[in-house]
């Protein structure tokens, strides 16, 4: 189980070693240099977002580097706006004849949410109850709606191939 060691003085060399590697760690664990600690405990990846500043008091501060956050968050949201799949998915959909449907969804949602929202900010109680139902039933009416729409919609389009018929 254990480790047969030469001599003591090889114990001794083993002890000193383990007990300064005892206290480094005690160290980072003690926030002593708070920068270091986090890049011990994150394996480097806060190094970039953090860094030390002397104050007025001559005391040393951790703070974040709001640029450098600032221009990663910019970036990926451009690459998100901007990524290829992206404008092949708009494009793919404009194709297969979704666009419009998707559109229509997002103004009718857009024209229910903001009419529910300002019904509910109202100080009248029935008003508030109607902005409430139309949160609740609005999406069951909605896809009632949609579901009769595509029936009339199939029914139409058989019967006039049975009038080409």
């Amino acid at each position: 189980m254990g480790r047969n060691y030469e001599s003591l003085e090889e114990l001794r060399r083993k002890k000193k070693l383990l007990k300064s590697e005892i206290g480094d760690l005690e160290n980072l664990l003690t926030f002593k240099n708070t920068k270091e600690s986090l890049s011990a405990f994150t394996n480097g990846l806060t190094d970039q977002y953090l860094q030390e500043k002397v104050d007025e008091d001559g005391d040393e501060r951790v703070v974040l580097r709001k640029d450098v956050i600032a221009k990663q968050l910019t970036s990926e949201v451009k690459d998100i706006l901007i990524s290829k799949n992206t404008a092949m998915g708009i494009a793919s959909s404009a194709f297969s004849g979704n666009a419009l449907d998707s559109i229509i969804r997002l103004g009718a949602t857009a024209l229910v949410g903001n009419y529910a929202k300002k019904n509910m900010r109202s100080s009248n109680w029935k008003k508030k109850i109607l902005g409430a139902a139309m949160i609740y039933l609005a999406p069951i009416a909605l896809k009632f709606i949609r579901k009769k729409l595509e029936s009339y919609q199939k029914n139409k389009s058989v019967s006039s191939m049975e009038q080409l018929i």
